[in-house]
């Protein structure tokens, strides 16, 4: 039989510790072979409209992402072939010009807040995660990102929220919840549900067992 990556699924809310299950399962197999694609990497290219038009993009939709160029690097990287990672430019609010290299490995991350929404993305996925968190506690972790790393104030982090992110998440991410294999409260601090999947992709790893 031929060699197939293992390829992972970990979906979630905005700030809900997607990033923290990511980066859990890419620590342990760091040494072995692992490769993370983010889904916010794959924001549409906007450079044929004006600045002002870019602002008014609602991040959180489904159709703000390239998911056709996002499924078509998951099925090269599944190949073995490797793929020039699109970069979003968060300033201008558009794809940059710069790509960046990504090598295949046996286990592929496929990460972001709608990644379990394209049933085509969902068939490639040998494991689907959905990291469930409070929407409290996710809308504190935003402020707190936002203000920190992005220098918004917290009325604009608040005003987005209501107005984009909330109801996007629950009319487009809550929904995918279903498609998952796995639920995992509280993202990174459920060493539990974690070592679980480590044990999992350990498994699959050293003996090809299918899914």
């Amino acid at each position: 039989m031929t060699k197939r990556p293992v390829v992972i699924g970990i979906a979630g809310g905005s700030c809900s510790g997607k990033t923290s299950v990511t980066r859990a399962i890419y620590d342990v197999f760091r040494d072995h072979s692992v490769v993370v694609i983010e889904q916010d990497y794959y924001y549409k290219d906007q450079s044929h409209m004006t600045f002002d038009e870019r602002l008014l993009t609602n991040y959180d939709h489904p159709l703000a992402f390239d998911t056709d160029l996002l499924i078509e690097h998951v099925h090269s990287l599944i190949d073995y072939k490797a793929v020039k990672k699109p970069v979003y430019d968060y300033v201008q609010h558009t794809r940059s010009e710069e790509v960046i290299d990504v090598e295949p490995k046996d286990v592929i991350i496929v990460e972001g807040i709608l990644v379990l929404e394209d049933e085509r993305l969902r068939d490639l996925m040998d494991i689907k995660l959905f990291v469930d968190t409070d929407s409290d506690l996710r809308i504190i972790r935003r402020i707190q990102r936002d203000i920190k790393e992005r220098g918004r104030t917290a009325d604009s982090v608040i005003d987005q929220y209501l107005s984009a992110v909330r109801p996007m998440h629950n009319m487009f991410i809550e929904p995918t919840k279903r498609y998952a294999d796995v639920i995992i409260p509280e993202g990174g601090d459920n060493n539990v549900a974690i070592d679980l999947m480590v044990t999992k992709i350990k498994t699959i790893l050293e003996t090809g067992a299918n899914l």
